[in-house]
């Protein structure tokens, strides 16, 4: 029982199941450049999580609620491209993007909602919606965010975070991809509210209209809108003893009694109250106005120390029946102590997506969690132990850092029965998951952990006269998830072990028990690769490396407001002499490493090989393998190329123009290369 197979995962695969979506292959890392790699792999590779999603590089937090956009989801989260690790610095945070088809396999497509943009500088949490039906008027499908940021923010307050906060619209028209700032004014204004953030949108199908719950410190605020842009205050829920709330959710979920309830939730803090500070929630009833509670007092997602600003979204073909669930791990208490950034320059893990399901258990309704069922589609190898009788102190012939543990633990006369995880050689180190007669345990006080806390272990309750008790473990580098008889209950910390802790005992006191069907799953890795910007035409030039011809030599990107462009400056052809103009503008040689180049496109339908052209195309040793043209529109539209086919070739990217007539001329922006 060793710890022999690993497997790297990079396509987008184990869709779920509802989707019908079929699994595709592994892709095999074909390695990026040495100066991509230095960014996306460091020379140390020990505490990255092997199958959670990790942010590529510098720092994450809150995730923002997915959304299903082209047959995938489209997971946004806030990111710092310039921290530090200074807790004192406001360097601000943008909206980064990855896609996933299924929640466990992430595909990064870099920053989606930029930073320092508009007057209000950084962007903060919010939600993004499909707006079908264009209420909003920026064109039907467009996908819109409402998020918090400062409103026109002094310097001092930028450097501190102390501005107003208040609402703002974004828009994207290429599909959740990039957005801009729809100006630089609030359709929700702060009003002198010191925390107002958050803003959470959901659509309101029985009443046809939008809903948006805003946190504000002691209390979530509930607003109305038909179009996005002018909202009404409808209600507000007060609750001062749970902290600061934050993140705010609302939805309606059928539980297995067949009842729809709607759940309402926040992040919060109840250590005052000796309860956790992770996703705080109730069932009730929503009216359009109001939320009814079934109960006052809160039920909580997760009991762990490091689960927080959680957001769940719908599975679009059961939107009632199957939801999910995603969070950070990591507490504000100590979010910026991780080995994590010290060692290999990233500070950001989230927790394993979840379904989450309501159950009745009695006269009340509660969540349960499991993780997604996608996972097992990366599993490598499973280790099956069947029923170990342990009565003191077994260790296991196993080792390993990722992984996975089930078993159904049988107490007999044993009093305290667990795992020692990530145990050292010696036995001096390790964290413990157990239970005993009353409670479950997560305690990591006897390895590493977040420096300056008391949180080292967290409890959940368990039934005095069961038999049996239900485990599951999720382990990897820095992080444990413990679910409890089959997710009644769920515990969730970060665990910073030594690498090299790798090794794994079991115990029982007080007499024997039985660790049931004891299996050990190790899964492949899920590391993404950094999408990878070929060419922004941002700058006074082509770009680094660009080279151009004829007409263009001499020009360089065009300031420009084009439908569907990012940024201010597009490359158009147009600006070596208008439609008259000709030439080519290529990009530098890079490795084909990633799956996909994808890029905007408008400008002149003149396809390559009837001339004169107007035509960008992939070339390997100088011939074109893949082409495109516009559609004589001034409208850029997303085109996306699938390069699995030259996976490790040199390509270069180039524009061509050799059309001197009407719409003579090609609009290109954004030219990335990414899973």
């Amino acid at each position: 029982m060793s710890h022999t197979h690993t497997r790297t995962v990079r396509a987008l695969i184990g869709a779920f199941a509802v989707l019908g979506l079929t699994a595709a292959p592994a892709v095999a890392d074909a390695g990026p450049p040495a100066s991509a790699a230095a960014a996306a792999q460091p020379e140390r590779d020990e505490y990255r999580a092997q199958y959670h999603f990790t942010v590529p590089d510098r720092w994450k937090n809150d995730p923002q609620r997915p959304v299903f956009i082209d047959g995938k989801f489209h997971y946004y989260y806030l990111y710092n491209a310039d921290y530090d690790a200074d807790p004192s610095a406001n360097f601000g945070t943008a909206w980064r993007l990855a896609t996933t088809y299924d929640g466990v396999v992430f595909a990064d497509q870099g920053v989606a909602a930029p930073k320092g943009t508009n007057a209000n500088y950084d962007l903060w949490s919010g939600s993004a919606v499909v707006d079908h039906d264009d209420t909003a008027g920026f064109g039907e499908g467009a996908v819109v965010m409402l998020v918090t940021q400062m409103d026109h923010p002094t310097p001092a307050q930028k450097r501190n975070a102390s501005g107003q906060q208040a609402q703002f619209l974004w828009y994207s028209t290429d599909g959740g991809r990039n957005f801009q700032p729809a100006g630089d004014q609030p359709v929700i204004p702060g009003e002198g509210r010191r925390d107002f953030r958050d803003p959470k949108v959901v659509w309101d199908p029985e009443r046809g209209r939008w809903v948006a719950l805003i946190a504000e410190r002691d209390r979530v605020s509930f607003y109305t809108s038909d179009d996005l842009r002018t909202w009404t205050r409808t209600w507000e829920y007060v609750n001062p003893g749970i902290g600061t709330i934050e993140c705010p959710d609302l939805f309606p979920l059928r539980a297995d009694d067949g009842t729809i309830k709607w759940v309402f939730g926040v992040s919060a803090n109840g250590f005052a109250t000796n309860e956790p500070a992770t996703f705080a929630y109730w069932t009730g009833s929503y009216d359009g106005t109001a939320f009814t509670f079934d109960e006052q007092a809160p039920q909580w997602l997760d009991h762990g120390f490091d689960w927080y600003g959680a957001v769940t979204w719908e599975d679009p073909a059961a939107p009632l029946d199957r939801r999910y669930a995603i969070a950070w791990m990591n507490n504000w208490d100590y979010a910026h102590s991780t080995p994590t950034w010290t060692e290999e320059g990233f500070n950001g893990t989230d927790s394993i997506t979840r379904e989450i399901a309501l159950r009745r258990d009695g006269a009340h309704y509660r969540l349960v969690s499991q993780p997604v069922a996608a996972l097992q589609s990366i599993a490598t190898n499973h280790t099956r132990l069947g029923d170990v009788v342990v009565d003191g102190f077994l260790p296991l012939d196993y080792r390993g850092d990722a992984y996975q543990i089930e078993t159904v633990i049988t107490r007999q006369e044993a009093t305290n029965i667990g795992l020692q995880l990530r145990r050292s050689d010696d036995g001096t180190r390790h964290a413990d998951v157990g239970v005993t007669s009353t409670y479950a345990y997560l305690n990591r006080g006897q390895t590493g952990y977040p420096a300056g806390t008391w949180k080292t272990e967290s409890r959940t309750p368990v039934e005095a006269a069961a038999e049996t008790v239900r485990l599951r473990i999720l382990v990897d580098r820095t992080t444990i998830e413990l679910f409890v008889d089959d997710g009644r209950f769920v515990q969730s910390s970060q665990v910073f072990a030594p690498p090299g802790d790798e090794g794994i005992a079991l115990y029982a006191s007080d007499g024997p028990a039985v660790f049931g069907d004891l299996t050990i799953t190790e899964f492949g890795s899920v590391v993404q690769r950094p999408m990878r910007l070929i060419g922004d035409f941002e700058g006074a030039d082509w770009g680094p490396g660009w080279t151009a011809t004829g007409d263009f030599a001499t020009a360089g990107p065009t300031t420009s407001s084009l439908r569907g462009q990012v940024g201010a400056r597009v490359a158009d052809t147009y600006a070596g002499g208008g439609d008259a103009a000709i030439g080519t503008i290529t990009s530098p040689p890079f490795v084909l490493d990633r799956n996909f180049v994808r890029f905007a496109l408008g400008g002149g339908n003149h396809p390559l090989g009837v001339r004169p052209a107007t035509s960008v195309q992939l070339l390997i040793d100088g011939e074109p393998v893949l082409t495109a043209t516009g559609e004589d529109s001034a409208e850029l539209r997303r085109v996306e190329w699938d390069v699995r086919e030259w996976a490790g070739r040199v390509a270069h990217f180039q524009i061509l123009d050799d059309a001197t007539g009407a719409w003579g001329h090609l609009m290109v922006d954004q030219v990335t290369l990414a899973d």
